[in-house]
């Protein structure tokens, strides 16, 4: 039934709660999992030029970090049993999400419930509640 599963994550402590739900999904006949991570372009911008930041090099520096993570969940969830890929990709979180969801015609969508930063949660809007209002496939969220 849910064969391919889509693990959006941010490397928080929710998200990686969330990667055992994925990996118990193996006794449910999941297949493969898709790891995404969504470097968010909205905090590489800055509204004022007068500040000069190198923002490749901090984007580099974000893309070497989560490609170590995702490495580490990758060996996981294989060692589960599961095919297992790592995708790193820039945009808005919510929206590449669900337009991995679409690309990829995953199953499963798990989705920790909150974020690296409550507070940003509250002012920006939650990713988790945006991707379970407009997703088209099923997602299961983890709660803390």
């Amino acid at each position: 039934m849910f064969e391919r599963i889509l693990y959006p994550t941010d490397f928080s402590d929710v998200s990686m709660k969330a990667v055992r739900y994925v990996k118990q999904l193996k006794d449910a006949g999941a297949k493969e999992a898709i790891v995404l991570h969504v470097i968010d372009e909205r905090s590489l911008v800055l509204t004022s030029h007068e500040i000069a930041i190198d923002f490749a090099a901090i984007e580099n520096e974000l893309r070497k970090a989560a490609d170590e993570r995702g490495n580490k969940i990758l060996e996981e969830l294989r060692e589960r049993g599961l095919e297992a890929r790592l995708k790193i990709v820039k945009g808005n979180p919510f929206k590449t999400i669900l337009k991995t969801a679409q690309e990829e015609d995953v199953s499963l969508i798990v989705i920790g419930s909150h974020g690296r930063s409550n507070v940003e949660e509250m002012l920006l809007g939650s990713v988790s509640e945006a991707v379970i209002r407009k997703a088209v496939r099923p997602v299961l969220v983890v709660k803390r």
